[in-house]
């Protein structure tokens, strides 16, 4: 009995060995996806972003499944669960990168750490897992200190500072399901098929952000009329053309606005008074 359970446990160690070895090679990369994102997104929209990500994600996949002849092993009754992966991956990656637009990398995943423990209380209640008392004391001291950074976080740029529990909380529903439906699925293939859900989804989020929004004529009850305006035909006066050292006056404000401003106008004026 003990010689057939050693290669068992031996196996067992090397899966374990396998899988910590894949968690720290994701989680020192992860980093650099957020660091060019921060740069993007001071040009690029964060849903451009998102389906430019995922876009790459399936294209460097492809050869691989291809290779591996997995394009297809996929279960196509979770066909739902496999959208709702890259649903999930979209909010995910929308709200982290929204973050990023207001504030610092470091900030924002300090706060994104809460993920882990959304993770763990959600795999207790759903996959009823095994959690003892040092995991609950390690989440209640981890999301203690996202509470240090979230609460000035908060007084400095407002509701966004929370965008990264959403994104946390977001990546810890896509990390359960991706748990309930790998247990039949190929990793490879999973991967790509929620890419391409994923790429989908953020896609038509980028159009419709980049969709005009309807001209409204109409502010305060009133329609808005156009400022004056600087043109060939107008022919000012000297005093009164247009340039760039000159303030242009709305005209129902007169020469007493223009006075104020400090103007050629506003002197004539003043002058013409004291005359």
């Amino acid at each position: 009995m003990t010689d057939i359970s050693l290669p068992k446990i031996a196996a067992d160690h090397n899966r374990i060995s396998y899988g910590l070895t894949l968690m720290v090679i994701s989680v020192l990369l992860s980093p650099l996806i957020d660091i060019f994102a921060k740069l993007a997104i001071t040009t690029v929209p964060s849903a451009e972003i998102t389906a430019v990500r995922f876009l790459l994600q399936v294209v460097f996949i492809l050869p691989i499944v291809l290779v591996r002849g997995s394009l297809f092993d996929l279960t196509w009754r979770k066909t739902g669960l496999h959208a709702l992966r890259g649903g999930l991956l979209v909010v995910t990656m929308l709200s982290f990168i929204t973050t990023l637009k207001v504030m610092e990398v470091a900030d924002a995943i300090a706060i994104f750490f809460v993920e882990p423990i959304i993770l763990t209380i959600l795999g207790s209640v759903f996959l009823k897992e095994t959690i003892g008392w040092r995991r609950y004391t390690a989440c209640g001291v981890g999301f203690f200190g996202a509470l240090l950074v979230i609460q000035p976080s908060m007084q400095e740029v407002g509701p966004i500072a929370l965008l990264p529990v959403v994104a946390a909380f977001a990546l810890a529903v896509f990390l359960l399901v991706t748990r309930m439906v790998a247990q039949n699925e190929d990793p490879w293939s999973m991967q790509f098929h929620a890419g391409i859900w994923a790429a989908s989804s953020a896609s038509c989020s980028s159009i419709s952000a980049k969709a005009p929004a309807p001209a409204s004529s109409i502010r305060s009850g009133r329609k808005a009329t156009p400022g004056p305006t600087c043109s060939a035909s107008a022919s000012p006066p000297p005093s009164r053309a247009c340039s760039a050292s000159t303030p242009i006056v709305p005209p129902r404000f007169g020469a007493g606005a223009a006075a104020i401003s400090g103007d050629r106008l506003g002197h004539d004026f003043w002058l013409a008074r004291l005359r």
